[in-house]
């Protein structure tokens, strides 16, 4: 029997909820949904389409794109295709950086200041607009209904942004009660907490699970650990993002809650790139988003071979993302979807990896904990922290400029709030940090052992 109240906050609370924030988010998925059906060619013949209106309107209205073109001899309609694309250059953080204000549109209103986790190492703060916002939300809303789960369903969601964690205001608790949402805060997951978390799962009783896969495979793991069943409750799937998923995480949630696992790829400065169907595929919200697989050399790979990820989201004229450089390495896959969805399907990804803390006392942390204190100081160009032991943890900073004693002493002040008043906080000043082998930056690493070594068998693996 469908869920009534389900239907009605699906059907009418969040499109309410939506309109009021001047998002087309309701229109726009219905359009997704329409289109994910199309033949490949029907959706590629469709994206060039979007191409080509974005590459218009962008050069009518910002700057940069303007200087662009005019650099490399182009007019708009030159870049009407895949081709055309490919005249212009890579965009990295960098370049972001150093025309963030000629990025913004002429005349674009109500644009959203937003800044990445800093999982490379490299904080970008950068800008979205409405049109972003409501195609990045449909996008994920089609998602999620694919798996037969909707807004309004109950969920449980294990997040630990700010932007999620410090917006708890009255307006904000009584969207997520009435949606039936409940966050959980990733940051914090001690014994204690951990055991507080499953018995809040255990009367919630979620339909659908939203979390980092670590941090859901943790509490997996103190579940299993303890004897607590969480495998009758019916949840229906959990959804994991902002990670790479490994095997261990996918097969302890997958064992503990009963359900099936949901990959999804994308981030804040990127956009919802990609998700999985039921059939395990992750496949490319290519309505929105052009996604390129490069080699070293910044030219086009095949599909089937691995390279950097590099993407143009088609909803972005307000601050464009034009041939981005993710940072994350994967490959196109060549195949199609038995699901019968005509979007382009991303096949092995190595995307942005996460590690845990643990504090002195046994606490063991979301990694953003730390990241957060870093990624925000305008100073610093890159990080990495390195926990050696339980009493000792490496900060390297890459500056500009030397920093201010003030500013090394509120760094080490925040990591002990954090690790603990009595472990040693060593912040070094480097040049540069390279990055590793693979081409990615490890931006926390630990050398200590989880507590929980059955939920995370290896804590710093594959990142």
């Amino acid at each position: 029997m469908p869920d009534l109240y389900t239907n009605f906050a699906s059907g009418l609370l969040f499109p309410l909820h939506e309109w009021a924030k001047g998002h087309a988010t309701v229109a726009v998925r219905r359009a997704l949904e329409r289109t994910q059906w199309l033949p490949p060619a029907e959706l590629a013949a469709y994206q060039q389409q979007r191409l080509a209106a974005f590459m218009t309107d962008a050069s009518a209205r910002v700057p940069y794109v303007q200087r662009l073109l005019a650099e490399h001899g182009l007019a708009p309609r030159d870049v009407s295709d895949l081709d055309g694309l490919r005249r212009l250059p890579l965009m990295d953080k960098a370049t972001i950086r150093a025309h963030v204000e000629d990025l913004k549109a002429r005349g674009a209103r109500d644009l959203a200041r937003f800044n990445t986790g800093g999982s490379s190492g490299e904080p970008l703060v950068f800008y979205i607009g409405k049109e972003r916002i409501s195609h990045d939300v449909a996008a994920k809303w089609r998602a999620t209904r694919w798996w037969n789960v909707d807004i309004g369903d109950r969920e449980i969601v294990v997040w630990g942004s700010p932007i999620e964690l410090g917006a708890q205001d009255r307006v904000r608790a009584l969207r997520d009660a009435l949606l039936r949402t409940q966050l959980v805060p990733a940051f914090e997951l001690s014994p204690a907490n951990l055991d507080r978390f499953v018995a809040a799962i255990r009367r919630f009783r979620p339909r659908m699970l939203f979390g980092y896969p670590s941090s859901l495979a943790l509490i997996a793991g103190h579940a299993e650990a303890a004897g607590v069943a969480l495998d009758a409750l019916g949840v229906r799937v959990a959804f994991v993002t902002s990670e790479r998923l490994y095997d261990h995480q996918r097969e302890a949630i997958e064992r503990v809650f009963g359900c099936q696992v949901a990959n999804g790829y994308g981030g804040r400065d990127a956009g919802f790139i990609s998700h999985a169907c039921p059939l395990g595929r992750l496949h490319i919200t290519a309505e929105d988003i052009i996604v390129e697989v490069v080699g070293a050399d910044g030219q086009p790979v095949p599909p089937g071979e691995t390279g950097e990820i590099v993407i143009t989201h088609l909803a972005t004229a307000d601050f464009p993302f034009i041939r981005y450089r993710t940072g994350d390495v994967g490959a196109l896959d060549p195949q199609p979807c038995p699901c019968g969805r005509g979007l382009p399907v991303l096949g092995r990804l190595e995307g942005r990896t996460t590690d845990f803390i643990v504090a002195a006392d046994g606490t063991v942390m979301h990694g953003l904990a730390l990241i957060y204190v870093l990624r925000d100081m305008e100073e610093i160009d890159q990080f990495k922290i390195v926990q050696e032991s339980l009493m000792h943890t490496r900060v390297l900073v890459a500056a500009a400029r030397p920093l201010p004693a003030e500013r090394i002493a509120d760094i080490r002040a925040q990591f002990q709030r954090r690790l603990g008043e009595g472990v040693d906080i060593a912040v070094e000043e480097v040049a540069h940090i390279p990055r590793e082998h693979s081409g990615k930056y490890r931006y926390v690493v630990s050398h200590v052992k989880l507590p929980n070594a059955r939920a995370e068998a290896d804590p710093t693996v594959g990142a």
